[in-house]
């Protein structure tokens, strides 16, 4: 077995854990790095905080981690790979137990993977999957879901109703999630456009996930293709610059926009009629089980994962959770109910939530 593989056994979490993963062991056990320390210390090095998922997911994270008696440090690397590789160092200067990490460049952060391992930390990849270096980890929504969940939205609302024109804003390319969500939507709409039924007008990668890039491939669409039927936007930042975009011409509303976050911004547009659909995925429970397993990995015990999936350099331990379409018919039973956004701010500024 490898000194990466001996790392982390994964075992078992706990039965309400397993119940929602299943079982699957892998990896392999090693020392308690925090035996001298009274409380776990985590790494969190985090791709950006300049958009409202990410402060989210940070808050829940450090929340639940300080609940279960451990600390975490901090670092965000404002989308440059550089400065996160120097995040990740500092972070392991610290002597960290276990460095988790929302990787801006999945590829590029396989250094910093190599550099925790080098100095006996495990590692878990959040949300994006890092290539190209063994992972002890990978705990995310599934991705390809996310993009299969969004085509399917579009199939069904245009089922009948004769050949429409579909303009694509990609993620950044630097991200495997984005990779990963067009698969999904490929694996959907590829039966539709063999049979003509759908094209593909348009479609590019915004850089960053940047609204304002995914405003300039909606605006050269409108400019290159005139009029189209519906944006399959990646997510909820690019379906605002797309919604700039079409607002500017007087198309808000009469072209369909999916997105995926579930930002309070989206749902707002969901409930005005200008933003079709979202993907809500629960980042409480996502946030909550990563901080339980991180703390558990930390100090030494062992975990489970459901499924596997490929990095490029081996099968990663993986746990995937589900994620929710959600439309204006269903805001209040998802989100609401939910509490991740109240039905005051989703609402606010309509009349009695109509």
């Amino acid at each position: 077995m490898s000194a990466t593989k001996a790392r982390v056994v994964l075992v078992l979490l706990s039965c309400l854990i397993s119940a929602a993963t299943g079982l699957v062991l892998s990896r392999g056990g090693g020392e308690q790095k925090s035996a001298g320390r009274a409380k776990p210390l985590i790494g969190l090095s985090m791709d950006t905080l300049k958009e409202e998922r990410w402060q989210n997911d940070r808050d829940l994270f450090v929340k639940k981690a300080g609940e279960l008696g451990a600390e975490v440090l901090v670092q965000a690397a404002n989308s440059d790979d550089t400065r996160q590789i120097q995040d990740i160092e500092a972070l392991i200067s610290r002597k960290v137990d276990l460095l988790l990490i929302v990787p801006h460049n999945g590829a590029a952060m396989a250094k910093g993977v190599r550099l925790a391992h080098d100095a006996g930390i495990p590692v878990i990849a959040y949300d994006r999957l890092i290539t190209g270096e063994p992972l002890d980890l990978y705990i995310s929504f599934d991705p390809v879901r996310v993009g299969e969940q969004q085509a399917q939205y579009l199939v069904d609302i245009f089922k009948g109703k004769g050949k429409k024109k579909i303009v694509r804003i990609l993620g950044a390319k630097t991200d495997n999630n984005a990779v990963l969500m067009k698969v999904g939507q490929d694996r959907v709409l590829s039966p539709y456009i063999k049979s003509g039924d759908f094209s593909i007008v348009h479609e590019d990668w915004a850089e960053n996930w940047k609204p304002e890039n995914a405003k300039k491939i909606a605006q050269a669409a409108l400019t290159r293709v005139g009029a189209f039927d519906a944006v399959l936007a990646a997510n909820d930042g690019t379906a605002g610059g797309a919604i700039q975009a079409l607002t500017e011409e007087g198309l808000a509303g009469k072209v369909v926009v999916t997105g995926q976050d579930a930002e309070l911004s989206a749902c707002q547009r969901i409930a005005a009629g200008t933003q079709a659909m979202t993907i809500y995925k629960p980042l409480k429970a996502l946030a909550g089980l990563a901080a339980e397993t991180a703390v558990k990995m930390a100090r030494g015990r062992p975990i489970v994962a459901k499924g596997e999936l490929d990095n490029g350099a081996g099968k990663v331990p993986s746990i995937l959770m589900e994620v929710y379409t959600v439309t204006k018919a269903n805001i209040d039973s998802t989100v609401v109910k939910d509490g991740f956004h109240s039905r005051e701010e989703v609402y606010r500024g309509l009349v009695a939530g109509k």
